[in-house]
């Protein structure tokens, strides 16, 4: 299985990490890959992808499996989950595709742009945390019950950790040492530098 983890990473954090490890200890992961979306889709307070892709370069350093995808990152226009997957998907041949999901956006998993589309022609890794009842509510919303079969959950997940809070406080304790000394190194997150 070819696992792909979307999002931000600003910054990528020990929780992402913990989320590669959690994974691949439990399902056949042939290679992990993350998948930073691009600062032209994302908020203002989203960092250049340069810094995102250095630091995601450090997360992975020890990590097997993983590799980095910047087929957001070099897009002119945002292209969506759907259609990066697709290229991924191409990339390797059609292999079995999976995309990691928190239990947060599974909520809103329906709404999302070509939501059956990637529902049907993927599978999702949802990685609970908070404890919520993932399983009830894929059950209630009637596009998730249709393809539920696609729904991996793992429970076991409970890190606080998260890169706004990290944002927020800059504790060094939420990231990788080498990538905080990056973040200090180059002045990220202070003072409205985000470049």
């Amino acid at each position: 299985m070819i696992v792909v983890f979307g999002g931000a990473f600003n910054p990528p954090t020990l929780a992402h990490k913990e989320i590669y490890q959690l994974i691949t200890k439990n399902l056949d992961v042939e290679e992990f890959i993350f998948l930073p979306v691009s600062k032209k889709y994302s908020k203002s307070s989203l960092i250049a992808d340069k810094h995102r892709i250095n630091m995601l370069k450090i997360l992975i350093e020890d990590l097997e499996k993983a590799t980095i995808s910047k087929v957001e990152t070099e897009e002119n226009q945002f292209i969506g989950t759907y259609k990066s997957l697709k290229k991924i998907q191409n990339e390797y041949k059609n292999k079995e595709v999976a995309f990691v999901l928190g239990a947060d956006n599974l909520m809103h998993l329906h709404k999302w742009i070509n939501a059956e589309n990637l529902m049907k022609d993927f599978k999702f890794i949802v990685v609970n945390r908070n404890n919520q009842n993932v399983h009830k509510f894929i059950e209630q919303n009637d596009l998730l019950n249709k393809y539920k079969e696609n729904f991996i959950v793992l429970e076991e997940f409970d890190s606080f950790i998260s890169s706004s809070l990290f944002r927020e406080t800059l504790d060094p304790g939420y990231v990788d040492e080498d990538i905080y000394h990056y973040i200090m190194k180059n002045d990220l997150y202070r003072g409205g530098n985000y470049e």
